[in-house]
């Protein structure tokens, strides 16, 4: 997974003689480490502490707090001062966590002091969207591009950037790029309107993902590859499988849906779907060479060691070392814990389709976010539906359940992104879109 940002907000409520109180809206860098070595930065503030949470803490205790570093492999916590952003600079380091305050709103001035006396209680408040009910998605999408009839739009992608990436699986076989703000979508891997076999060409593209580095990485369903796109060439590059032929064997896929990367973008996670398995690839492989076994792999069946018909896969293991998985076969997500022999399941039943709160009928994309809160695309429902952390009821936040082409309702919803803002990004696959819901 290349370097990603989130936004939290943190509210700090001091008792004492009287009501003062700080709120930082932060944002988050992954894998990120900030550093400011020049003369004129400010001295830092190094700290120990146990978890990611003191951490934040403790820059909202320190009211100069502007920038945090937390490295969770040796609890450091690093608290910059202001006036240190525009002389610092960022580098790729695994394992670390950095913080900028987004804003500096204050009652009045906290000290370090007046924290530490026994009058002081503390209340911390993260924004989850399970926790504050005002907290959803506008329910009336916005369409971002639509091609009808041919656009058959499927798993989706954003970059660091806003810019929006979509696998178009039908007759068109490419993967499209809608850069931030812009309207005109183009072209980015794949040869408009020509299925085919050859290094230039796609045949039902699944998914897409792009790295840190612009290389796009793209499920080839019916070709039975990954192909690799860099350096803004059309040619691609087989990484995974063996273009044309299929099979168990783990040089090879059969029918690859969706795709998701580790942390260092060293290793990628796909969906093999005929196989009923999750292989594990280097991202720097060539075609023909050996995969990994990480889940499933002995048949379909909906039981906790096995898999059914896996389509869609999120990794993110800043805040989880599982990957989640959607069996569209056997309507349930199931948590998987990489080269285990079992996993357990997380939202629907079994084997069993329906369409109220607790069921799922046919699920295909699948996100999760910091406080793993589950983000699925059930599609044969219309609807995406979200599963609070260990809570197996869902909740519509986008469809209203119902086919249809309207703003408010879907069409075998398949795909599920998120931007920086946690604005939510649907291939609205029946209704030859790309859907928007705005963040509240």
């Amino acid at each position: 997974m290349s370097t990603s940002e989130l936004y939290f907000l943190f509210l700090l409520i001091t008792q004492g003689s009287s009501q003062d109180y700080r709120s930082i809206r932060l944002k988050i860098k992954i894998n990120t480490k900030y550093e400011c070595n020049h003369p004129s930065c400010p001295s830092s503030m190094i700290i120990s502490t146990s978890t990611l949470r003191q951490c934040q803490i403790s820059c909202l205790t320190y009211s100069h707090c502007t920038v945090i570093t937390f490295n969770s492999l040796n609890n450091q916590c690093e608290l910059f001062p202001k006036n240190s952003l525009e002389d610092g600079n960022y580098t790729v380091q695994i394992n670390t966590i950095t913080m900028i305050s987004m804003d500096n709103l204050q009652g009045s001035a906290l000290t370090t002091e007046s924290f530490t006396t026994s009058t002081t209680s503390v209340i911390t408040t993260q924004i989850n969207p399970c926790e504050l009910g005002n907290l959803r998605w506008n329910t009336t999408g916005i369409t971002i591009f639509s091609l009808s009839p041919s656009l058959i739009a499927s798993g989706v992608f954003v970059d660091l950037n806003g810019a929006v990436y979509f696998a178009d699986e039908g007759i068109d076989s490419v993967v499209w790029k809608l850069d931030r703000n812009s309207t005109n979508a183009t072209v980015v891997a794949g040869t408009f309107g020509s299925r085919g076999t050859n290094s230039s060409q796609l045949n039902f593209p699944n998914d897409v993902y792009v790295d840190r580095l612009g290389n796009i990485y793209v499920t080839d369903c019916v070709n039975y590859r990954i192909q690799k796109f860099s350096n803004k060439s059309n040619i691609g590059v087989t990484v995974a499988g063996i273009s044309g032929v299929n099979g168990p064997e783990l040089n090879r896929l059969n029918c690859p849906r969706y795709l998701t990367f580790d942390a260092t973008e060293t290793y990628m996670f796909i969906a093999d779907d005929a196989q009923h398995r999750i292989m594990r690839y280097l991202t720097n492989g060539t075609t023909g060479d050996n995969g990994i076994l990480v889940a499933g792999g002995n048949g379909a069946a909906n039981q906790n060691t096995s898999l059914n018909i896996p389509w869609g896969i999120h990794y993110m293991p800043s805040v989880s070392n599982d990957l989640f998985i959607t069996n569209y076969g056997g309507h349930s997500v199931m948590r998987w814990t990489p080269g285990a022999s079992s996993g357990v399941f997380v939202a629907g039943v079994p084997g069993v389709s329906g369409s109220n709160s607790t069921l799922l009928n046919n699920p295909m994309g699948i996100k999760f976010d910091a406080y793993l809160n589950l983000y699925v695309a059930d599609n044969y429902n219309h609807r995406i539906q979200m599963f609070c952390a260990n809570n197996r009821v869902g909740i519509t936040i986008a469809g209203n359940g119902t086919m249809g082409d309207t703003s408010i309702q879907l069409n075998d919803p398949r795909g599920i992104a998120f931007d920086s803002n946690m604005n939510m990004y649907i291939g609205d696959y029946g209704n030859h879109r790309v859907q928007k819901f705005m963040k509240l």
